[in-house]
């Protein structure tokens, strides 16, 4: 892994054995998992961040549906689709 940095973590007694483990059967180092496993973590919480960021920005510029009008349009798609199937 180029520019890689050092992060010292302290993990449960337990989850490190789980983690020796999961690298015993799966041959990959345990650096390698913990890195793997905290880089999906970020990506995944920063994706919601984000989302909840537009959402927030939405509300400010008024770029809303008031809720009554959202239940409508999604039980008419809910009836639609379930139309198509049957």
């Amino acid at each position: 892994m180029s520019g890689s940095e050092t992060l010292t973590v302290r993990l449960p007694a337990e989850v490190k054995r789980q983690l020796g483990r999961l690298a015993d059967h799966t041959k990959r180092m345990k650096s390698y998992l913990a890195s793997e496993a905290i880089a999906d973590f970020v990506a995944r919480e920063l994706a919601i961040v984000q989302g909840i960021e537009r959402g927030l920005d939405d509300m400010r510029t008024g770029r809303v549906v008031p809720h009554r009008q959202a239940m409508r349009r999604l039980k008419a798609t809910i009836a639609r689709t379930a139309k198509k199937k049957s």
